[in-house]
């Protein structure tokens, strides 16, 4: 079955679905994309269709019914991709898969089309005939934010109600330590925006008095963390994270910090980057230094990442925030706050059924007990699913890991995590299938 597997994610690599935020431009590789994997998931036993939403690509569904008195497992993934970024510092072409050194390296590879394939192979492995009911999602938006969808599924829930759902998007802490994540933190974006002048002034003759947007903006942004490099904003949660973490070394590897450079912020690296609070300035617009002027800046404005606890909510924290740089007045000059988009993290409830079935079914797959993990990014899908189907367990795994370089150059999934995703899967089923029947006599 490998070398089938290995096939069809060749395949898929092969296909440039790299998503936009207003589908249907670029169209094509999506499409393509959406026609193969609905072939794989259809020659597997898949009543497949697809969901049409405005300016949304294609979103397969499907479904294989239930045994009697089974339980329904929802699979969930996505087949659009990220750019590949600079091509010169990717050691293969993006989009051919290539076998090397005990990986498949490729755009996609990992990030989340070695997922697919891990569903169809959990599939293949019952020959079309799991003991539990399935229902797909795969969606072609995921990476710029899942568009239509994100708010779709509680409106029709009965196309999403499940009793256990496996959200394919996720992976090992590091290859060969099985990992279920149980908690990813939210997000919320804030612009902060900063005038002072009609227009730029020279600062020769104006500089010392005239007041400088950019010195304004950055003064304010230094009220943001301590002198640790913690958050400092009040009313934002933050905990000490008890699960599966990276050392500070992996993490220095992962995160390719410079040597001599120490990482910010203090306490455990897990309520750093998974159950606390982060702040990030993604963008902000001053003269750049390759056409700098000796001039006063009239204006300056910076837009700010938010990352919130799992649990959390999100509008709380961007208020938060805001209220935070509304009190600064730097040399007495007001700023212009405005909020932006948010996300809820989520945190999983692990004593159910599905979860001991899944940490069983690793512990075939990989031969150890599971670890707990968190992630510090969002899967836009997530909440909606568990809107609509609120009893169902939800388990976030994947065939990738830490070191995999998701959205980055060489990304890769290693082909000895991707047998064991699907191992893990195909067990799942059965694990399931027993604990549910068991629970309820």
């Amino acid at each position: 079955m490998l070398s089938g597997l290995k096939r069809d994610l060749a395949a898929l690599v092969a296909i440039p679905s790299i998503s936009a935020p207003d589908f249907p431009e670029p169209r094509q590789p999506l499409l393509d994309a959406y026609d193969l994997v609905a072939t794989l998931f259809r020659n597997v036993g898949v009543t497949v269709d697809v969901l049409e939403l405005p300016g949304t690509a294609p979103v397969l569904i499907g479904e294989i019914a239930a045994p009697p008195g089974a339980p329904t497992v929802l699979l969930y993934s996505h087949y659009d991709v990220v750019p590949p970024g600079d091509e010169t510092l990717w050691s293969t072409p993006p989009f051919e898969a290539v076998e090397r050194d005990g990986a498949i390296y490729g755009r996609g590879s990992a990030d989340s089309k070695a997922n697919i394939v891990a569903h169809v192979g959990a599939l293949r492995a019952w020959d079309g005939k799991p003991p539990v009911g399935i229902r797909l999602v795969i969606e072609g938006q995921e990476e710029v934010g899942g568009g239509a969808l994100t708010t779709y599924p509680p409106t029709a829930p009965e196309a999403f109600s499940a009793d256990a759902m496996i959200i394919g998007d996720m992976g090992s802490v590091r290859p060969g330590v099985p990992t279920l994540t149980v908690a990813l933190r939210g997000m919320a974006m804030v612009t902060v925006e900063v005038s002072t002048l009609a227009g730029a002034k020279h600062s020769g003759q104006f500089g010392g008095a005239a007041p400088d947007a950019l010195l304004t903006l950055l003064r304010a942004l230094t009220s943001l963390h301590d002198e640790n490099g913690d958050v400092a904003v009040d009313g934002l949660r933050r905990e000490e994270w008890a699960g599966e973490s990276y050392s500070d070394d992996e993490f220095r590897e992962l995160a390719e910090v410079r040597e001599g450079v120490p990482l910010i912020g203090s306490g455990g690296l897990g309520s750093r980057v998974w159950s606390g609070p982060a702040i990030t300035v993604t963008g902000i617009d001053v003269p750049s230094v390759d056409n700098a002027l000796n001039a006063v800046s009239p204006g300056a404005r910076a837009v700010i990442n938010l990352r919130v606890h799992p649990e959390q909510d999100a509008a709380e924290a961007q208020a938060a925030l805001v209220a935070h740089l509304e009190r600064q007045a730097p040399f007495g000059i007001s700023l212009t706050v405005s909020a932006g988009a948010t996300g809820n993290g989520f945190a999983a409830a692990t004593s159910g059924p599905g979860y001991a079935a899944a940490r069983a079914a690793m512990v075939k797959a990989w031969g150890k007990e599971p670890v707990t993990a968190a992630g510090g990014g969002s899967i836009p899908l997530v909440n909606a699913l568990s809107a609509a189907s609120p009893e169902a367990e939800i388990l976030l795994v994947g065939a990738t890991d830490g070191y995999a370089n998701i959205h980055a150059p060489d990304e890769r999934v290693l082909i000895e995590e991707l047998e064991r995703a699907v191992a893990f899967e195909a067990a799942f089923f059965g694990e399931f299938a027993e604990r549910w029947s068991a629970q309820r006599g």
